[in-house]
């Protein structure tokens, strides 16, 4: 279900989104931006399909532990 909602924009703001995005496409385009700083359900669901890929999880891993290795070597 969507909403109508009124906003004010300053006009050479409006000017530059009408001519980069058009007018038929502004309100998506806007709530395309809003929508990850309003709903927190998109970062979740990216972090859990992250979490998911077991291959991706192994490299970040090994990464990891090299990284602790050259660390532990450049303190002494």
């Amino acid at each position: 279900m969507h909403k109508k909602m009124t906003i004010t924009l300053d006009e050479a703001v409006y000017d530059g989104l009408y001519r980069t995005i058009g007018k038929r496409k502004m309100s998506q385009f806007i709530e395309d931006l809003l929508r990850p700083h309003v709903l927190d359900t998109s970062l979740d669901a990216g972090y859990m399909a992250m979490a998911a890929d077991q291959e991706r999880e192994n490299d970040a891993m090994e990464w990891v532990n090299a990284l602790a290795g050259d660390m532990e070597n450049e303190a002494k």
